[in-house]
């Protein structure tokens, strides 16, 4: 058994052969999935998990409580990796009492052939506290990170916040269940950054608020619904977690994102590669035919500076630039300054469809000065480059 404290116990499961997360995000190091058992005078399960992992799960929770029964199952995320095993719960634990708010219930009732009995439900709201005896529970709502049912819960004897899709990562928690230490913290940021900014990022605001309720409270270790439990550098979490939401810059640096048909725009931003790294600028370089465009928008939120470079195709754009133009508006891409490169043979057009896509996001400088390549690079266009980079910098 995983204790985490001498009450609260670990009884998820990592899946180490999901290949896609959601569905769309690629998780090679596998996905964890969270829940938690707090044993006291009263028992609380908190949460489920994928119903890919149903068996471990019910071999976790059984081997906790042992020859005891659940008073409570409280559901922090409707969403059916959480939630998929509740009607399994119901049905070996008949007697237990659901937990959830006003749009929990709803929204298990459009997912699920479940029936509650209504003395089995127990609805909470903002502030309703659930003593399990020296355990005392107290639920925030946090909706839309990253829908609008999700509440977090706050143990206040163990100083646990249980934040349901909030400070977690990609990734199974095969290398352990904890971070203990900063080494491991900033381990952590990579995939959480990457989790943070696609599942999350478009909530901003709203993980604003979550994060003003959280600074109220006295939190030794963060329990989250996927990934490891962050038992040490609280604020160094909180911190990341107000840097991504408040669309702030966490390093200086640039994104540079091409598309290219026949290769002559690889070799555009592939010179402007070679500058970054003499001037000794940090940056990542994406071929947008040939990358996770979840690690496009991760690169994205991290850094102040972007670099498009795209080919035009059909009297417009490559797809898989339009593609990463709509996932930047998706996903609340902001605060940036950026600059322009086309190629057009005949017609240039992919620099103006960019411009029009970029200027729909917040708060963006867009450089006037852009290069436009027509068929393949010249020496002047490497003059150019060399001055788009130099006024990006600038």
């Amino acid at each position: 058994m995983n204790n985490i404290t001498n009450d609260i116990y670990y009884i998820g499961a990592s899946d180490n052969d999901v290949e896609l997360f959601e569905n769309q995000y690629d998780v090679p190091e596998g996905m964890a999935y969270n829940s938690y058992v707090i044993k006291d005078e009263k028992i609380a399960v908190l949460d489920t998990i994928d119903e890919r992992l149903s068996d471990a799960w019910l071999s976790n929770l059984k081997e906790v409580l042992g020859s005891d029964l659940p008073d409570y199952l409280i559901v922090s995320h409707v969403e059916p990796d959480h939630s998929a095993n509740i009607k399994k719960f119901i049905e070996t634990y008949p007697d237990a009492t659901v937990v959830g708010n006003a749009k929990t219930f709803g929204l298990l009732s459009q997912f699920y052939d479940l029936e509650i009995n209504e003395d089995k439900k127990l609805v909470v709201a903002e502030g309703t506290n659930l003593s399990l005896g020296s355990h005392n529970l107290t639920f925030a709502m946090a909706p839309m990170v990253h829908w609008p049912e999700v509440m977090v819960t706050y143990d206040e004897k163990d100083k646990v916040l249980f934040a349901a899709d909030a400070f977690g990562k990609f990734g199974a928690n095969n290398d352990g269940l904890f971070i203990e230490d900063k080494e491991a913290a900033e381990e952590w940021c990579c995939e959480a950054r990457r989790y943070y900014t696609n599942i999350v990022g478009r909530y901003g605001v709203q993980v604003q608020a979550l994060l003003k309720k959280a600074g109220a409270l006295d939190i030794e270790i963060i329990a989250p619904l996927h990934g490891p439990v962050l038992k040490a550098e609280i604020p160094f979490f909180i911190d990341k977690y107000n840097t991504w939401s408040s669309y702030a810059t966490e390093d200086e640096g640039v994104t540079l994102v091409y598309a290219t048909l026949h290769g002559n725009t690889r070799k555009a931003a592939e010179y402007v590669e070679n500058i970054l790294k003499e001037k000794n600028v940090k940056y990542e370089m994406f071929d947008l035919s040939d990358c996770d465009v979840a690690e496009v928008i991760e690169s994205a939120f991290r850094y102040d500076k972007m670099i498009l470079a795209s080919v035009t195709y059909d009297a417009g754009i490559m797809p898989c630039m339009m593609d990463a133009l709509y996932h930047f508006k998706l996903k609340n891409v902001q605060n940036k300054k950026i600059a322009l490169i086309q190629n057009g043979s005949w017609a240039p057009m992919s620099g103006k469809i960019m411009r029009e896509q970029l200027e729909t996001l917040k708060n963006v400088t867009i450089l006037d000065n852009m290069v436009t390549i027509k068929s393949s690079m010249t020496e002047e266009n490497k003059k150019e480059l060399d001055n788009l980079v130099a006024e990006i910098l600038a």
